[in-house]
């Protein structure tokens, strides 16, 4: 049965990697039979380079992507060093679950609203007597507002990330180390625990990268339009009526995966360069360093605490004019009008989330389980794949993949590339808490007569039920927020909470794109909100519930004499 899993899941979320990258370079060759192009040639290339503003929009891509993700990076590690064992860090590890729980897409229109021309921002300032001037970091043309927006979601996730990474690195014993040699706090967060720190972040960095040179949706709502980021050009070019200009989309989208690939390299090289290339900077004897830090966390906390109750404010807001800093008028009227459509959308959303991530659930379970009992797993470049790649390349090559197949079998794509894109995540959160089971409770099951499956189900599944629940949560909301996959692949007829948030922010009515965002938001929101209580739920049971009862009771037994 775990072979059959094992097999299940390189067909459904591996094999698929080499359509969508063969669906990528044939195209680009101008070969695309069902479109009439059957003569192979170069002509989609001069295409795609001959189209004004390309190196612009590709010199916007690169910056938005590589700033925004050495932001995140810099306020990361500022962060950790600054108060990582610390109260305060108590305080900021409980604020990340909530902050990572907002979609981008949600982020992006509450941030929209908050700093625009007329936003909420400008808006106080007016009222405070100040003059805001043309003050906007909505479309911008160098980008600096999707930057911000990008370096302030991220963070979040790579704080998270470094929770585990400096758990295994002991800290304490590292600091405690630095101090009895003379090296105050910052030198040895700086000269040892990064240079052990950061190849252990190399995938959560790369999967940030990546997310920042080919995001669509955020850069539809706060990036620049003339020119666009270089994947927003692509995906013009993909949605172009004319079938037979898919080879440029497809020379667009294999340019977009080099640039990818050139990325991750020049990151890696930078890595080996600062870590072991010139190492003379971690024995130069610096002492006394000072890093800053202390109110980096102020922005992570205050801009999703404002969005949100600007995305209220606008939902309810009848009259609304500049520069009053309230509206003068209020009404739930447009939540009474879209009452049936966003029921509909959320209902649409929550099943394709709960196939998607179910499927995907199994799927990991099956492989983790496999590769304990065999030793043979799936390895990890392969599974991070989805993550590091870009989306719009490779869902463009499987969507021409998909055109070749008779049928409109749009819901099934869209729940495969739902899957497809979860199941890396779900397989990385359960992987820790897999590895570090301590497999003698099951063999000690086994010794008592249960079965495999029992031992399983009764030992180890109780036992690994709250980082389940977690890992639940986390493949919900991945599905929740995906864009590109139910757009594509659906063809515009499968409709989320997501796809219909970004296309309301692109210009419509201010109160249904604020609902839109709030609902977008919300669905996330209480999934980790239920998800963190199953966790607490089950981790209290089996501390203080019938096992330990039971527990007890057995060992009580096992003390009696017995007497022939």
């Amino acid at each position: 049965m775990l072979y059959l899993m094992f097999i299940a899941t390189l067909l459904i979320c591996c094999l698929p990697l080499l359509p969508g990258l063969l669906g990528i370079l044939l195209p680009a060759l101008s070969w695309l039979p069902f479109a009439g192009l059957a003569h192979p040639g170069p002509q989609a290339f001069y295409q795609a380079l001959a189209w004004p503003g390309l190196s612009s929009s590709i010199l916007l891509t690169l910056s938005t992507g590589v700033v925004s993700t050495l932001l995140a990076l810099t306020f990361t590690f500022l962060i950790l060093q600054r108060y990582w064992g610390s109260r305060r860090w108590r305080n900021i590890e409980s604020w990340l679950s909530p902050m990572l729980a907002i979609p981008h897409v949600a982020f992006a229109i509450g941030f929209a609203f908050t700093f625009s021309s007329t936003g909420i921002i400008t808006r106080l300032l007016s009222a405070l007597g100040g003059d805001p001037g043309q003050f906007s970091l909505l479309q911008d043309s160098y980008g600096i507002g999707l930057t911000l927006a990008l370096a302030i979601k991220e963070t979040p996730f790579l704080l998270l990330m470094s929770i585990s990474v400096l758990q295994q690195l002991n800290v304490g014993r590292l600091l405690a180390a630095g101090n009895g040699l003379g090296y105050n706090r910052s030198s040895t967060w700086l000269t040892v625990i990064l240079p052990q720190w950061l190849p252990r972040m190399r995938l959560p960095i790369y999967a940030v990268l990546a997310y920042g040179i080919s995001v669509v949706d955020m850069a539809m709502i706060l990036g620049p339009t003339r020119p666009p980021t270089f994947a927003v050009l692509v995906w013009q070019w993909f949605n172009e009526p004319d079938v037979a200009l898919l080879p440029r989309a497809a020379v667009g989208a294999l340019m977009l995966l080099m640039l990818g690939l050139c990325l991750l390299a020049v990151f890696r090289a930078l890595e080996w360069l600062i870590l072991r290339g010139f190492q003379g900077w971690q024995y130069a004897g610096h002492r006394d360093q000072h890093l800053p830090g202390r109110y980096f966390h102020w922005p992570l906390i205050a801009v999703p605490l404002l969005v949100i109750p600007v995305l209220v404010l606008w939902s309810v807001a009848l009259r609304w004019r500049f520069p009053d800093l309230l509206p003068s008028r209020f009404s739930v009227q447009f939540w009474q009008q879209e009452t049936a459509v966003f029921t509909d959308l959320a209902s649409t959303s929550l099943m394709l989330a709960g196939i998607s991530t179910a499927i995907a659930l199994c799927l990991s379970i099956g492989c983790l389980e496999y590769r304990d009992k065999t030793g043979t797993g799936i390895p990890g470049w392969l599974i991070a794949m989805p993550m590091v790649l870009p989306q719009v390349s490779l869902l463009f090559g499987i969507q021409v993949t998909t055109y070749m197949i008779p049928g409109q079998h749009h819901l099934l794509w869209v729940i495969w590339s739902h899957v497809l894109f979860v199941f890396p995540y779900l397989y990385l959160a359960l992987d820790g808490p897999w590895r570090s089971f301590d497999r003698r409770y099951t063999q000690t099951a086994n010794s008592l007569g249960l079965s495999g499956f029992q031992a399983w189900w009764r030992v180890k599944r109780p036992m690994l039920m709250p980082a389940i629940c977690l890992a639940l949560a986390v493949g919900c909301s991945v599905s929740l927020a995906q864009y590109l996959p139910t757009l594509s692949l659906g063809a515009g007829r499968v409709s989320t909470l997501t796809t219909e948030a970004v296309a309301l922010a692109s210009g419509q009515d201010r109160r249904v794109s604020a609902i839109y965002g709030l609902l977008q938001g919300l669905v996330p929101f209480m999934l980790f909100a239920l998800a963190t209580f199953a966790s607490r739920y089950y981790q209290s049971k089996m501390t203080s519930g019938k096992y330990t009862r039971n527990a007890k009771a057995n060992v009580l037994v096992s003390q009696k004499p017995h007497y022939k």
